[in-house]
């Protein structure tokens, strides 16, 4: 998965390849989908949700420029997967997922990785998470149609957000930094999320 998937796709920060070797993704999925864990795909979680693809988890940190100092806010945990990842590359993950059963399902999944930097909540990020900002990176693993202002606003100065933004007829993983005059947006490669649902 990380050779041909990744790195020959041109992902070259070494530290998200490392982790992306060392955390057994089979952890993160179904049982019935266990033997496609290392598929080059998203894969169904249950609720209408999924686990996003390896390259695009990959590429999501790569964007953050993460050095292993941050706080960082994942909106749209899902199976945890990506948390898992990120918590080896950064001082504490705080994800947030907002149907329960798969935060509890999410924090069983850390907990047997051994993953204790990351605090699992089940709620609706989209409404950000403002009792533990300011954070150092936020990674949105869901589609909203626009950048989200809220979490934006959550972020340190000079901080960096990334996120799909679109709809389900086109989307972009656009990469957000905090700047001194407001957002600074670079836009990233498209891409397919499930959307970003609040409540």
């Amino acid at each position: 998965m990380v050779e041909r998937q990744l790195r020959d796709r041109g992902i070259r920060d070494e530290r998200v390849l490392a982790a992306m070797t060392v955390v057994p993704r089979e952890r993160f999925v179904p049982v019935e989908e266990e033997r496609e864990a290392y598929a080059d795909r998203a894969l169904p979680i249950g609720y209408g949700q999924t686990i996003s693809q390896p390259y695009i988890v990959a590429l999501s940190l790569e964007l953050l420029g993460l050095t292993g100092s941050e706080r960082l806010l994942e909106v749209g945990a899902g199976s945890g997967y990506a948390a898992a990842v990120a918590a080896r590359l950064v001082r504490e993950v705080i994800a947030v997922e907002r149907i329960e059963p798969l935060a509890q399902r999410a924090l069983r999944a850390l907990r047997d990785v051994g993953a204790t930097n990351v605090r699992v909540l089940a709620r609706d990020g989209a409404r950000g998470v403002a009792e533990h900002a300011p954070y150092d990176a936020i990674l949105v693993s869901a589609a909203a149609s626009k950048l989200p202002l809220r979490l934006y606003h959550e972020l340190t100065p000079d901080g960096r957000l990334v996120a799909p933004v679109g709809d389900p007829e086109g989307q972009r993983l656009d990469l957000v930094r905090r700047g001194d005059d407001g957002p600074v947006v670079t836009p990233g490669p498209s891409c397919r999320f499930v959307p970003l649902v609040g409540g």
